[in-house]
């Protein structure tokens, strides 16, 4: 069975990190790189079971903090995200089957604005450390990726 690391960039989350973190059951483990946050992000992230790590940069870049993953898929994701009880059903399936590393995995996310929730949208969010392509916090667009089922949802800042 492939572990999952959750990683999560943040700064000044306070108000989001919580319910995130607590989505992330899935996973194996869940790494909050936190960049510079003055509020109570990193004490709640710790308190919801995350560990935390202070970064002295500014630029959510994923791939300098993937030596620190503990599994071999990373799993990235926005701290205004959550995982749909459909989605999270799914991701624990996934993690059952064989996998091979060359997957890719995309989840169909969606977004609420102040006019109501947009169209979902196919966004690669999981790979196998070894094959990861990325563009700053997320992993770059595969070309074929396995879409799982459910939805990631993106909330609007409070």
């Amino acid at each position: 069975m492939p572990g999952i690391t959750a990683i999560l960039h943040t700064k000044n989350d306070a108000l989001r990190i919580a319910r995130a973190v607590e989505s992330l059951r899935p996973c194996d483990e869940v790494l909050v790189i936190d960049h510079g946050s003055a509020d109570e992000t990193c004490a709640l992230a710790r308190r919801f079971g995350a560990r935390v790590i202070e970064s002295g940069s500014e630029r959510f870049d994923t791939q300098q903090h993937v030596p620190e993953a503990r599994n071999d898929w990373i799993f990235s994701l926005l701290p205004t995200e959550s995982l749909s009880e459909e989605l999270e059903a799914s991701l624990r399936e996934w993690t059952l089957t064989v996998q091979s590393t060359e997957t890719a995995l995309a989840l169909s996310v969606l977004q609420e604005t102040s006019d109501g929730w947009t169209a979902p949208r196919i966004e690669t969010r999981m790979v196998h450390r070894a094959n990861a392509n990325w563009d700053g916090w997320k992993p770059g667009t595969a070309d074929t990726p396995t879409v799982l089922d459910g939805l990631l949802l993106r909330l609007r800042l409070p």
